[in-house]
C-alpha cells in the first residue's frame, strides 16, 4: 500500500490495486471562514494550500470515503469537482442522502462487512470529542482496510482515544494506523480529536504498528503542532513508530 497525506484529514490510499480518496478537502487556502468559538479567528480555512494539483489527487480514483460531512472533510470544491458517477462511501444513510443531494448517484453506506473490488472495508466507531461536545460534533466513523495481499490498515477518523478505538485495534490488529491528531478544540468542550496522550495510548495498544499522525496545522482550531508531537514521541521513545508527515508526503508499506 501507499498512503499519501494531502492535507488535514485528506488522504490518497493506494491499496490492493485500488485508489481511494479519503475525506477530501480540496479548497484553495483561505477560502472558507474559521471555525467559530476557537483560536485564530483572523485566519480563514484551510490555513495552507494543497501540496499538489487537484487533478493529480482525483485522477483515476476508484472510491471516495467520507467519514463525516464537516467542511474540513467534505468541502464544496470536492462536491463540485469529483465525478458524479464515482463510488462514494458514507458512514450512514443521513450522510448518504446529503451526498446524493450534491449530485452523486453511486453512494453506499459503509457496514462492518462491506466489500469493494475484493477489499474489505469495515466501518469502525468513533467519538468526535468527549461529553457534551458530542451533541454538537455529531456522528463520525473510521475504516479498516483488509486484503490478503496487504497489511491491515486502520484509518481512525475524527475520534479521541476511547474504548471502541482500543477494541478495533485489539480485534483487527492493524499494522498501519492513521490517527487525526491535531488536538483540535473550541474554547469550550475539550479535545475533538486525538492529542499527544491519545497517540501514546494508541502506541501502547499497538506497539508494533506504524502510526501516521495527520489532521495537524491545517484548520484554525488546531491545538497540537507537528513539532510538539515529534518531541513528545521522542520523549516517550515511540518516535520510530509515530510518523508525522508533511503535507504531500507519502509512505509505502
Amino acid at each position: 500500500m501507499n498512503i499519501q497525506h494531502i492535507r488535514n484529514a485528506t488522504l490518497v490510499v493506494n491499496y490492493a490495486g485500488k485508489k481511494f480518496l479519503i475525506d477530501p478537502m480540496l479548497s484553495e487556502k483561505g477560502s472558507f471562514p474559521p471555525f467559530p468559538n476557537s483560536p485564530r479567528q483572523d485566519q480563514s480555512n484551510p490555513l495552507v494550500g494543497l501540496p499538489t494539483s487537484i487533478d493529480q489527487i482525483i485522477h483515476d480514483v476508484d472510491g471516495v470515503i467520507v467519514t463525516h460531512l464537516h467542511d474540513d472533510h467534505w468541502d464544496e470544491v470536492a462536491k463540485e469537482l469529483l465525478p458524479k458517477e464515482l463510488k462514494i462511501f458514507s458512514q450512514n444513510e443521513e450522510d448518504a442522502t446529503e451526498i446524493r443531494h450534491a449530485g452523486f448517484h453511486n453512494v453506499e453506506v459503509l457496514q462492518e462487512d462491506t466489500v469493494f473490488e475484493g477489499i474489505q472495508l469495515i466501518k469502525t466507531k468513533g467519538e468526535h470529542g468527549r461529553g457534551e461536545i458530542l451533541q454538537i460534533a455529531g456522528q463520525v466513523c473510521g475504516i479498516v482496510f483488509k486484503h490478503p495481499s496487504e497489511k491491515t490498515l486502520y484509518v481512525a477518523g475524527d475520534t479521541v482515544w476511547y474504548g471502541a478505538v482500543q477494541d478495533t485495534i485489539d480485534t483487527h490488529k492493524p499494522e498501519i494506523i492513521v490517527v487525526n491528531a491535531g488536538d483540535n478544540q473550541f474554547f469550550e468542550g475539550g479535545s475533538l480529536v486525538m492529542g499527544k496522550e491519545d497517540v501514546y495510548e494508541v502506541y501502547k495498544t499497538a506497539p508494533q504498528a506504524k502510526i501516521i499522525a495527520v489532521h495537524m496545522e491545517a484548520v484554525n482550531h488546531w491545538n497540537l503542532s507537528r513539532e510538539e508531537l515529534k518531541s513528545f514521541a521522542r520523549e516517550k521513545e515511540m518516535a520510530s513508530n509515530v510518523l508525522v508527515p508533511d503535507d504531500g508526503e507519502s509512505y509505502t508499506f
